[in-house]
């Protein structure tokens, strides 16, 4: 039975770093929220110690060899326990659920949350992949079943939150911010060379590996910027990106009267989550506060397109439209996995979605099957792709 005035939530993917920010958000609100479901991949230690915390109803590991060990540790505790993808996409439909936050990595968030919005819960949408890959289905299911999308990447939650009083008038562009990342400024030259570890050190956002190396070659943004046609209905033509190495301004709208607004705040991924999980209250914090006596100056330039050619992939996918985004996003996710295991250089993942994005084919008005199958071949061309450099 529901505890009166508290929002029920389900964590998918509650062992990466939104998910456990999120935990980190809950605890400072217990008074507001319930955690119902818990979810993680491979990290089961983590999931019996937050399970075992915050007491859900279920909790399901993903990969099914862990199960026994999850099992023994929670059976004891009253919770439910289960694994595999397919618990994954289902244990969203519990009746006692009232918001979904998705929050796992990549392609593998898009069918539960589908699922999510289908049984009518809200959603708060930390996996951009999902709009990336079939945002013109996902959106057209949340209408039909009257749910929220609630953003909570930290640029679309800044729109979101810039819209708040403004959602009738037209927006002339949006204006995404980019930190630029830890190769800000360098050339092509540069990035013949450079390493994972130094890839993986981002200059103002503590991420998971696989955002991180996104951010590093733009490729982040370019998703971005695909997942804010969908979620503010705007065309491709309308939406900017400019770098901003501070972070500090997490992104804008101009309307079409030229003014201009900006939600600003310290690079602190809580509080988008927050924002989200309390939407439309803003909940009281003890998030660090910007001091503008203490900050002289706040930068913009325009990003290299010539050198971090992934956020121009990513503008061409939107253009094309289609499943040419799914192409563009399932060769992303295994360039980048191989990057990470050395097996090519970091110039090479735009080379391999490039050429994917050029011998895949074109399927303009894709079904969920189309995407499906689309994720599917996309990865064994990339895969081979690899194999032959």
């Amino acid at each position: 039975m529901k505890q009166n005035n508290k929002r029920h939530i389900a964590i998918l993917g509650s062992t990466g770093s939104i998910g456990t920010q999120a935990l980190d958000v809950i605890r400072q609100h217990h008074d507001k929220f319930v955690v119902e479901v818990l979810t993680a991949q491979d990290n089961a230690d983590l999931l019996i110690k937050q399970a075992l915390e915050f007491k859900p109803n279920t909790v399901v590991i993903a990969n099914e060899t862990l199960y026994d060990k999850v099992f023994s540790a929670l059976d004891p505790a009253g919770i439910k326990v289960y694994s595999g993808i397919k618990s994954l996409a289902s244990v969203v439909e519990m009746e006692v659920i009232d918001i979904v936050l998705t929050a796992l990595v990549g392609y593998s968030g898009l069918l539960p949350t589908i699922k999510a919005i289908k049984a009518g819960k809200h959603i708060a949408l930390a996996n951009k992949e999902t709009l990336v890959v079939a945002g013109e289905i996902v959106t057209k299911l949340a209408l039909e079943h009257k749910v929220d999308i609630l953003p909570v990447d930290s640029e679309h939650s800044a729109i979101f939150q810039c819209l708040a009083g403004e959602f009738h008038n037209p927006i002339e562009k949006i204006i995404l911010t980019a930190s630029g990342g830890p190769f800000r400024g360098k050339d092509r030259e540069f990035l013949k060379t450079v390493t994972k570890a130094q890839a993986l050190k981002h200059p103002n956002w503590s991420m998971g590996a696989k955002i991180t190396i996104d951010s590093a070659s733009l490729m982040n943004k370019g998703l971005e910027v695909i997942e804010a046609k969908w979620l503010f209905g705007i065309e491709a033509k309308q939406i900017e990106v400019t770098v901003h190495p501070q972070s500090i301004i997490h992104s804008m709208i101009q309307f079409e009267d030229g003014s201009i607004k900006a939600q600003m705040g310290l690079p602190d991924m809580k509080l988008p989550i927050q924002y989200a999980l309390g939407y439309p209250n803003r909940l009281v914090s003890d998030f660090p506060r910007f001091d503008f006596s203490l900050s002289h100056n706040l930068s913009f330039e325009k990003p290299d397109l010539e050198t971090f050619r992934n956020l121009g992939l990513a503008f061409e996918a939107l253009d094309k439209g289609g499943n040419i985004p799914c192409i563009l996003n399932a060769a992303n996710e295994i360039a980048v996995a191989e990057f990470l295991n050395d097996k090519i250089s970091f110039l090479e993942i735009s080379d391999v979605i490039e050429r994917c994005m050029a011998k895949m084919s074109f399927i303009k008005n894709p079904s969920l099957e189309d995407y499906i199958n689309t994720d599917t071949e996309t990865r064994k061309l990339a895969q081979n792709l690899i194999i032959k450099v």
